[in-house]
């Protein structure tokens, strides 16, 4: 591949690679199964992708994509420019020219893509790679999304990192003294990056069942305050049946104590004040289950909202949702769910300068150099929000 005996797109793919294996001083190259390159829908990303697909490259292992924005959605409302609606045609169809998986979903890792305990892969995407480590046991490093094209095109990785047992152990134990009774408070246990530290955290005093919008949410908070490829929960994720087997036989190299107060204070310092009027409601980064838009739903029957609501949402989560009437019940209260879609992205101009509410701190972050700002609180509160137009004080 190196030599060009697969073509020029091939090689460049390969020449990448190599590169990364020598600056971390790899021996070897591995192949994957699997992969998921977290497209971003800009020039440098559409024009690394057409120069490998100039060069004759097609993905030997099909990768799923993350999404940018779905152009039949914003297209038909008139909600995006004919420039930034190009854009996203054009990733369109370079990534299906080079035989990718157009999934256009950052929660892969849930239902489509989902590798089994010791698989290597190559995942791409924040929220991505902290669960296929952790909770699957499969194996990746935190590729970037140029990266994992390359192992999606040439079916190998250099390994290194977390492809070797030795890096997979724990390096600081995290102390969980606060309640963790419901799926928003992983978020904000994963926003404690910066008390946390550089390492692989290793958790305890967490409950005995944890759902998988739990840990998407913790693994995608990780990655927003901080960069996890990896953790270990005592008693949870597979690599972690005991306290030692987590640190391979070491001792923790320091502990952190989280408690209520901590997730009291990182809530207050992420979002904006509660007080402020709000626009809109937006949840679905990462993207929403279908058991999320269920509890929605359940909350929006026969009522209507006061401020409009989006809830982005892979393709499969939307047509199951129209199967069971669940979007019905939804746009009856004046809610949108759509897919394909990132909270990042420009088909989002119309709410430049707006306040939303929503419950992830990640998505709180990133649309903030689109001029888009967000309370941040628990599901349920934000629902009551859109629904009265108003944020509960106490939420």
């Amino acid at each position: 591949m190196l030599d060009g005996k697969h073509g020029k797109g091939v090689a460049y793919a390969m020449k990448i690679q190599v590169a990364i294996g020598e600056s971390f001083d790899a021996k070897r190259m591995v192949p994957i199964t699997r992969a998921h390159v977290a497209l971003s829908n800009q020039e440098a990303d559409i024009w690394f992708a057409e120069k490998l697909l100039e060069g004759g490259a097609r993905c030997r292992i099909a990768p799923t994509v993350n999404p940018g924005f779905s152009l039949s959605y914003f297209k038909s409302r008139g909600l995006v420019s004919l420039e930034n609606a190009a854009m996203m045609q054009r990733t369109h169809d370079a990534y299906q020219k080079l035989g990718a998986v157009l999934s256009y979903n950052c929660t892969p890792y849930v239902m489509t893509n989902v590798p089994r305990f010791g698989e290597i892969v190559a995942f791409s995407e924040s929220s991505a790679t902290p669960y296929i480590n952790s909770v699957w046991g499969a194996r990746s490093n935190r590729e970037g999304a140029n990266s994992a094209l390359c192992a999606a095109i040439t079916g190998f990785v250099p390994e290194y990192g977390l492809l070797l047992d030795e890096n997979r152990f724990g390096d600081i134990l995290v102390e969980v003294q606060a309640t963790m009774d419901s799926d928003f408070k992983y978020h904000l246990l994963g926003y404690m990056g910066k008390k946390i530290g550089e390492g692989i955290p290793v958790f305890t005093g967490l409950p005995d069942h944890i759902g998988s919008e739990a840990l998407t949410n913790l693994g995608a908070q990780l990655n927003t305050s901080g960069a996890y490829g990896m953790y270990h929960i005592v008693g949870f994720t597979p690599e972690a049946p005991t306290l030692e087997a987590a640190f391979g036989g070491r001792e923790p190299a320091r502990r952190v104590v989280i408690t209520d107060k901590d997730l009291d204070e990182i809530l207050e310092e992420i979002s904006l004040d509660g007080r402020k009027p709000v626009d809109y409601a937006m949840f679905g980064c990462p993207h929403y289950t279908l058991d999320q838009v269920r509890h929605i739903a359940g909350r929006l029957e026969n009522k209507i909202l006061k401020r409009p609501m989006y809830i982005l949402v892979s393709s499969h989560v939307l047509e199951m949702a129209e199967r069971m009437a669940l979007t019905a019940i939804l746009e009856k209260a004046g809610a949108e769910l759509i897919a394909d879609t990132c909270p990042d992205q420009p088909c989002w101009e119309h709410l430049r300068g707006k306040t939303g509410i929503t419950d992830s701190p990640k998505m709180a972050y990133y649309p903030k150099r689109r001029g888009m700002e967000f309370i941040v609180r628990d599901l349920d509160s934000c629902i009551d929000a859109a629904l009265t137009g108003e944020v509960r004080q106490n939420g």
